[in-house]
């Protein structure tokens, strides 16, 4: 059925392709079929994936679970990745990214994903999904993407949670538990209070149900005095050295679990950890930074001094490279550089001079460098 459907999409995607180059000499025709497809139904758009919003749960106070039914042609994910969404906003278009919450076997059994958004103080499109977006609307979805993934082979785990750092680890929980997985697997929880548990009943009805899964909750700041994560919490965590673990929450938390693992004896080939907020940038004082930046594709040459990245130094030009969440994270603003060197914005380290893929928005120029752009 999914084959016949790609390969009846694949024809109707070469006429569009063929009728816009017919009539405007471009190879996107979805940049100009787009908004009238979007009037007719807004489910037709060929620019990205359209996703209508089936049902919006609340799961705590901040904390709100969008059940999502994307267009059949969506590619899928793994468990633990993230996705990009696109919303439409007084009519400004924005880019998040946020991760899947959901198992892929929902995804394979309904089409349906979820993902859980909690509500940042300032935040544009977090506000937005919490005052304003309703069920039966319909927004973009890109492809999933992420190494953040279990492992290939069943192996003990620990996740360590904190916040709403739960949601990829949610989708891992519930893949492994669809899959009766018979290794020993416990997670750490961290949240403010008690209130603050996101899915508890998931968590407590898997947990009940899997003898080997273990669910620790710990509220920081239940009491006047604060409880943070201890060494004698994760010590505590049967075989932790022969644990792979999986980490996602605050900064603070990530630092602190990390220092405590390393003080344990634990091998950091076995910590995998992922962000929902940008990784600190290096300090790049003292640097020589800026140069001049040939877009190879478009025939643009721009100059920069100081630590404009490309990703800006391109939009300056009038270009429109693709881009997620222009703090590193995503990669989707990844492009081929063919010669010159670029600094990471968030080590501090640099490129080698020949070819290689670079993240756009945390690049920046070291000398002349040519990007296929």
């Amino acid at each position: 059925m999914l084959a016949r459907q790609h390969e009846h999409k694949a024809p109707q995607k070469r006429a569009l392709q063929w009728l816009g180059k017919q009539l405007f000499n471009r190879e996107d025709p979805a940049a100009f079929f787009d908004p009238l497809l979007e009037q007719l139904n807004p489910m037709w758009v060929q620019e990205y994936t359209p996703a209508r919003v089936e049902r919006i749960l609340q799961e705590t106070a901040d904390t709100r679970t969008l059940v999502l039914k994307p267009a059949r042609h969506w590619s899928g994910f793994e468990a633990g990745q993230h996705v990009n969404i696109c919303t439409e906003i007084d009519g400004v278009r924005h880019q998040r990214t946020f991760s899947l919450s959901s198992s892929p076997a929902l995804w394979h059994a309904q089409g349906r994903i979820t993902l859980t958004i909690k509500r940042l103080p300032g935040g544009r499109v977090t506000n937005w999904i919490h005052d304003e977006l309703e069920t039966g609307a319909v927004i973009g979805l890109g492809e999933a993407f992420g190494d953040f993934q279990l492992p290939a082979q069943a192996t003990p785990l620990l996740f360590l949670a904190g916040g709403s750092g739960i949601t990829p680890i949610l989708s891992m929980l519930e893949t492994l538990t669809a899959a009766g997985a018979s290794a020993p697997a416990a997670l750490l929880y961290c949240v403010r209070t008690e209130k603050d548990v996101i899915a508890r009943e998931k968590l407590e009805a898997m947990a009940a149900r899997h003898p080997n899964l273990t669910l620790t909750v710990i509220a920081t700041n239940a009491t006047d005095s604060p409880r943070y994560l201890t060494e004698a919490d994760l010590a505590s965590v049967p075989g932790l050295q022969d644990r792979e673990i999986y980490m996602c929450g605050p900064g603070g938390l990530m630092d602190l679990a990390l220092a405590s693992l390393d003080a344990l004896g634990v091998d950091a080939q076995r910590v995998h950890k992922t962000f929902f907020a940008a990784p600190g940038a290096a300090s790049l004082d003292g640097t020589d930074l800026g140069g001049t930046v040939r877009f190879a594709k478009s025939e643009l040459e721009v100059s920069s001094e100081g630590d404009a990245n490309l990703l800006d130094m391109a939009e300056a030009a009038g270009l429109s490279p693709s881009y997620g969440c222009r703090m590193g994270i995503c990669h989707q603003c990844s492009c081929k550089k063919t010669s010159g060197t670029v600094i990471n914005r968030l080590t501090g380290k640099a490129s080698g001079p020949g070819e290689e893929n670079v993240q756009l928005c945390i690049s920046v120029p070291q000398g002349p460098v040519t990007i296929e752009v």
